[in-house]
Order: structure tokens, then sequence, then C-alpha cells
């Protein structure tokens, strides 16, 4: 083909590189490929919600959910008791404590399945033991718990009953078996009592994520706390020397804990922890847990002020859970509480200079 006039004086040109199309939603980059100099295309805008809808969907939990949470501290927590009173001669109360929590893990294991809505849907969480999952975890530490725990009361029930049990041949198999469930019992209680804080803070509800840090320690507490109030409310004061140091422990660790806990979270994420109706059952709930550590560490001699003080705190734990359970489940309802926190959190990444992750880039 022959070049005219006008193409024999044109300037040699440099070959034209081939553009790769980007992919749907690629953020265009300018300069440096390491995202230093990575414009931002639109303006900053507040957002509020998608159609008025929440960004996070709540979970489906009700009042049986919040009743496993409770039970099952209690359960795992009265399991440690068990054992400490069985290991320094305290028969009745190693004996209610024992029973205790085979009641509230099988009361626990009830409300779980309610709110499954189907009893094989227990036994399908129970197909494969994920690491990864709190969900798995906790089935198989209940499950395990359940076990060793009522094979530990079995032992219980036939000692109080006079071994009239028609157990037979088995009664020598039981006897055999009752330290080791009681061992596996007691190994297990501290898991039972704080798995669930682990299984909440693993969601994207606000309040729940943003408390992840130090809900274990809050749950652990409170289950201590409810615990003790049982053995003070059942136990003889001669036996309970333990536990009501105990309930002084644990109100101080719920309080110190709760405390610590709000501090670490943004504002807005713990404001549920601290107003509407979740606020006020936490409120009640330390009044009460004050109320019963006083009682337990000036009073716990006496039979009646004990009783009151083992109710009080058995409340106050019922309440922690509970309202800790609905402040999630209240958080959800405002877009704020989940954009605020993570535009904060991601400024103070940017603050610090990491900027060359997949979350955080220079903006």
């Amino acid at each position: 083909m022959t070049n005219s006039d006008f193409d024999a004086y044109r300037p040699p040109q440099p070959e034209r590189k081939r553009r790769r199309r980007r992919a749907a939603g690629e953020v265009r980059r300018t300069g440096a490929g390491d995202g230093s100099r990575e414009q931002p295309m639109v303006d900053d805008i507040q957002f509020d919600s998608y159609y008025g809808r929440p960004i996070v969907k709540a979970p489906p939990w009700k009042a049986p959910i919040a009743l496993y949470l409770f039970v099952g501290g209690l359960a795992g927590a009265s399991s440690l008791i068990a054992a400490g009173a069985d290991a320094t001669g305290r028969p009745t109360m190693a004996r209610n404590a024992r029973l205790t929590a085979l009641g509230s893990v099988l009361v626990g294991t009830g409300a779980l399945i309610e709110d499954l809505g189907r009893p094989e849907r227990f036994l399908h969480m129970m197909r494969v033991f994920k690491p990864s999952s709190p969900m798995s975890v906790g089935t198989w530490i209940l499950s395990t718990f359940a076990t060793a725990s009522g094979v530990a009361a079995a032992g219980e029930i036939d000692s109080m009953l006079d071994e009239k049990l028609p157990l037979g041949p088995l009664r020598g198999v039981l006897q055999a078996v009752d330290g080791p469930a009681g061992a596996v019992s007691s190994a297990l209680g501290a898991p039972l009592a704080t798995y669930t804080a682990v299984l909440l803070g693993d969601t994207a509800v606000p309040t729940w994520s943003g408390a992840r840090h130090g809900l274990a320690f809050v749950f652990g507490s409170s289950a201590t706390m409810a615990a003790s109030g049982v053995q003070l409310l059942l136990t003889p004061t001669s036996e309970t020397g333990p536990a009501r140091a105990l309930a002084v422990a644990g109100v101080a660790g719920d309080l110190v804990g709760m405390h610590y806990t709000k501090s670490q979270m943004h504002p807005l994420e713990a404001e549920p922890l601290e107003e509407g109706e979740p606020g006020r059952l936490l409120k009640i709930s330390e009044g009460l847990a004050i109320a019963g550590g006083i009682g337990a560490l000036l009073g716990g001699r006496n039979r009646v002020v004990a009783a009151a003080s083992g109710a009080a705190l058995l409340a106050a734990s019922a309440l922690t859970r509970f309202g800790v359970l609905n402040a999630g489940l209240e958080s959800v309802k405002d877009p704020r509480r989940v954009v605020e926190p993570q535009k904060a959190r991601l400024e103070e990444r940017r603050k610090a200079g990491i900027t060359d992750d997949s979350i955080t880039t220079a903006g």
C-alpha cells in the first residue's frame, strides 16, 4: 500500500499497548500499582441504609437461646464447684453441684433443640467436628459434658437412694466410671461456660462483634456468680466457704469484665449495652450482683442472708445473659452501628500506616 505525502512526514509512532479490560467492580488505579496513589472516584458520603433495611440481618434467636446461654454457664461452673467440693471433703455441696450441672445442661439442651425447631437438627450438627466453627465445637462440648455429667450425677442419685435403683451389675460399672466422668465434666466446665461468648463474638452483629475481646471473661464471671449462688441457696453454710469466696470473685470479675469490654468497643457498638431495654436489664443485673456479693461476703454464714444473696447472684447472672443477647439484636437495627465503627477502624489503620493489604489503601 502506498503512503500519502502526509504519511511520509508523520513522525514514528510508538507501538500501542493493548489495554486490559477491567473486571466488574474493579477499582481504577493511577500511578504506582501498590495502591499508594489510588485516587477516590467518588466523594465521601454518609451512608445510612439500603432502602431503610438493616445492613446486618439479626439472627432469629429468642428466649430459648437466652435461657441456653444462662444455664450453659451455670452447668459449666457447677461442675467445677463439684470437683472442688469433692476434693475438699464437702459431700453435700459436691452432690448439689453435680445435680445442678446435670439439670442445667438438660434444660439447656432442650432450649437449644426448641430453638432449632426439630430434634434431628441437633444430631445433624454432630455429623462433623469443625474446629473453625464455634457452633460445631460447642455442640460437641455440650454433648460430651451432658454425658459425663449424667454418669456422675447418676452415682450421686444412687447413693442418695441407698443404692435402691434397679441397676444390678451396672452398679459396679457406674461406681468405676464415676470418678473419670466427674473429671471429664469438670474439664469441660470452663469451655461450656464461655464458648457461647466466642460464638456471639464470631458473628457480624455490631455489639457482639465489638465485645469479642472481653465477653468470654464476662460470661465466665457471670457463670461463677450463678453456680455460687445456687450453692448459697441449697447447701448448708458449714460447707459454703469456697462458694462465698467464688461469689465475691465472680461479682468482681463481672463488673471489671463488663467495664473493660465496653472500653474496647466503639461508642455506637457499646450503646445498646447502656440504653433501652438491654441497658436496663444490665443495670439491674449490676445492682443485684453487688448486693449478692456484699451479702455473701458479710452475711454468708447466716442461712437467710446466704439464700437471699444466692438468689440475687442467680438473677444477676441470668439478666447479664439476657441483656447481652438483646443488646446484640438491638444493635443491628441502626445502620450507624455497622458503618461508623468500620469507618473508624479503617481510619485508625490508615493513621497507623497500614496501606499495603487488601483492607486498607491510602486515602
